[in-house]
């Protein structure tokens, strides 16, 4: 494999040659104006306690600096979702479509180095492509590492001065997770890998696993998701923890007919949070094979679609939770969990908040695993697909309250006007519709087609998580109202899939993602626009191009975590283009209607700040969107700034020589990945 590491400008580094002191405990924010993680701390709060920017002058920023990631990879990048990290003056990002590793002056944009590796064809076959969601940093004091995980999913190294692979690490500076995984993969077309950031606590590297999506998946028996803890200096393996238990081992019993021996997938590709002062790692688990079919897989399966604390140390079980039970709506858990110290009864208690895309946030002690308020088990509806096996109930927190839409009727279906409304009635009249959980159908063309699933696999949270205020141990979730269409049709033929039903619409031949050629989870050119509100299996049903279901389309809830109640909730974005200017609507007042997505929030000492996704015609005419900011106390807008394409990563924000700097990924249709950098005028 090729590899290319260039080093620039080195009397620029020497700022940072002096290690300020570091803790990577789990923290209430961050430190020293700084982003050392992901999510701002171990704890997976991305709240940094700054108010250079606030209420007063946010409509004043301007841009500091941009960075284009065109050149770094063989084509452009169209799905930036970096969330970069600034240590020391230095930003370190990834970016392109090879997966590059960057550091730029934080001040000013510079490259300072550059690190890419060429896969060649193990590359080209991985399930999750593109740059991913960015990398971690690990320091002891004298050494700084970079660490990230290739698209090929390899772990590496890099010295944080150079960007030269650390030589004592693993393989000269290279650990392959494909390799010591209590499994054989296939090096070049093993289906796994990864796009979150490994995680990294005391001198422990944590890694998670990702697969394509499953809703036609070739073979039953995929690739298990297993995570592993390395040892950050010398790349040795500590501990691994089995996602699908082996025979034998705790959680194996809830596998009916010895089902988990033949099941793959279950893994982590979340973020992963970490209470240092507990020594536990949290893991926020997806379902086992497939998405919409799981007659394979009888039984409850643990540890599908639970949360599981883990030993940082060797990896063992401290406590789970499952949150769906033998998982039919590829409802996996798909962020990190929020760690945040709250009031209950007038007593500190250790929580953990976990955001999801069913739109509940279920919150529990983080010690014990209990819940903080009862979690009630639900009968739900059964479904008559031949073969599968269902659940009879299904866990509801009892708070919070839901924070964004739940289940399909007549109530919540798009009610700009009486005809628009009866239209979607008819619809929906050829489909199954019911509650949150009600479960896919077989897809006959005399009917149901399928069952329309709200939320669907993008509805509701998503992997950009959300972020936490511990002065007022408030959560702040953007979320969307979406639908999947769950159709199911039996399996065409072994070169689909070796499943008896896979995901599908009664007259479509179903098509396997490795199989048929489609792409994998990365857009590898410009991507479609989207219509809002729809998701899986094909395009959202629409009504006069509208939505299906009424708005908001994208939302912001603050959650306050000491009463389990809903503060605010306001519509983030403005209203798409084609709703602002359908002829179904002339005449009619639409109020902002906020934008389908997929972001992350950002919260300071005053402010939540989120941009907008997709494309649409700004105020003065120009295409783009906007980076807007909300007073955190009461969800009113305060200002916005432009932007010339959607968010697309999370951003976040430090200081430097200082000025307060936030910093934000975004892209599109037409729009190579590009980071923004915004500060207020210097006098």
């Amino acid at each position: 494999m090729r590899t290319h590491s260039r080093w620039m400008g080195p009397a620029a580094l020497t700022a940072f040659l002096l290690v300020a002191n570091f803790s990577a405990s789990a923290q209430t924010g961050t430190k020293n104006g700084e982003w050392q993680t992901y999510g701002g701390d171990l704890a997976s709060t991305r709240y940094a306690p700054l108010d250079q920017i606030n209420a007063a002058n946010f409509n004043k920023l301007q841009l500091a600096w941009r960075f284009k990631t065109d050149s770094l990879g063989p084509r452009p990048e169209f799905q930036f979702e970096s969330t970069p990290l600034m240590i020391h003056g230095v930003l370190y990002t990834t970016g392109g479509s090879r997966r590059a590793v960057v550091a730029l002056d934080a001040a000013t944009g510079e490259m300072l180095w550059m690190h890419s590796e060429n896969e060649g064809a193990r590359g080209a076959n991985a399930p999750r492509q593109l740059s991913g969601h960015g990398l971690a940093y690990w320091t002891d004091g004298k050494e700084e590492r970079i660490l990230y995980v290739t698209p090929g999913y390899r772990l590496i190294a890099l010295d944080a001065h150079t960007g030269i692979r650390v030589p004592g690490f693993g393989k000269d500076g290279v650990v392959d997770l494909k390799l010591d995984d209590d499994q054989d993969i296939d090096l070049v077309t093993g289906e796994v890998g990864l796009h979150s950031t490994p995680v990294v606590a005391k001198n422990v590297v944590i890694v998670g696993a990702a697969h394509l999506t499953g809703g036609v998946p070739h073979v039953k028996k995929n690739v298990r998701g297993y995570v592993r803890g390395f040892d950050v200096r010398t790349g040795k393996r500590l501990w691994i923890f089995h996602t699908i238990p082996l025979p034998g081992e705790y959680g194996s019993d809830t596998w009916e007919k010895n089902s988990l021996v033949n099941t793959g997938n279950t893994g982590v590709w979340g973020q992963i949070s970490v209470d240092e002062d507990l020594g536990l790692v949290y893991l926020p688990v997806e379902l086992p094979t497939g998405d919409y079919f799981g007659g394979d897989r009888p039984g409850k399966a643990l540890f599908g679609e639970s949360v599981v604390a883990v030993d940082l140390q060797t990896g063992k079980r401290k406590w789970h939770y499952q949150l769906v039970h033998h998982g039919l709506w590829d409802m996996d858990i798909p962020c990190a969990p929020i760690l945040a110290d709250i009031t209950i009864n007038g007593k500190t208690v250790k929580a953990l908040a976990q955001p999801t895309k069913q739109a509940f946030l279920y919150v529990f002690n983080r010690e014990t695993g209990e819940p903080i308020w009862p979690i009630v088990e639900k009968p739900v509806a059964q479904g008559d697909v031949p073969g599968e096996w269902y659940s009879p109930t299904q866990p509801f927190p009892s708070k919070p309250p839901a924070f964004d839409n739940q289940g399909v009727s007549s109530d919540n279906l798009i009610n700009f006007t009486p005809e628009l409304h009866a239209e979607a009635e008819r619809i929906i009249e050829k489909y199954r519709v019911g509650p949150l959980f009600t479960p896919p159908s077989v897809s006959k063309a005399e009917g149901p087609l399928a069952t329309i699933a709200s939320p669907g696999a993008t509805g509701g949270a998503n992997w950009p998580g959300g972020s936490y205020d511990p002065d007022t141990h408030t959560v702040y979730l953007f979320s969307q109202t979406a639908i999947a269409i769950l159709g199911l049709v039996p399996t065409p033929g072994p070169n689909i899939s070796d499943m008896e039903y896979v995901q599908g619409t009664a007259g479509v031949t179903p098509r396997n993602g490795r199989a048929m050629g489609a792409p994998p989870i990365a857009a590898p050119a410009a991507a479609p626009p989207a219509v809002p509100g729809g998701e899986g299996g094909g395009p959202g049903l629409t009504v006069e191009g509208m939505p299906l279901l009424k708005p908001p389309y994208g939302r912001i809830s603050a959650i306050n975590l000491d009463r389990g109640e809903i503060v605010w909730q306001i519509a983030h974005g403005e209203t798409p283009d084609n709703i602002r200017n359908n002829p179904a609507l002339k005449g009619v007042n639409i109020p902002r209607t906020g934008r389908a997505g997929i972001i992350g929030v950002l919260t300071t000492k005053t402010l939540v700040i989120a941009g907008e996704a997709g494309f649409f015609t700004t105020p003065s005419g120009a295409r783009g969107a906007m980076l807007r900011a909300y007073d955190k106390s009461t969800g009113n807008e305060v200002g916005a700034v432009y932007m010339p394409a959607p968010q697309s990563g999370s951003p976040m924000t430090y200081m430097v020589n200082g000025q307060q700097y936030i910093v934000v990924a975004i892209s599109g249709r037409d729009y190579p990945g590009e980071l923004l950098a915004f500060r207020l005028p210097q006098s």
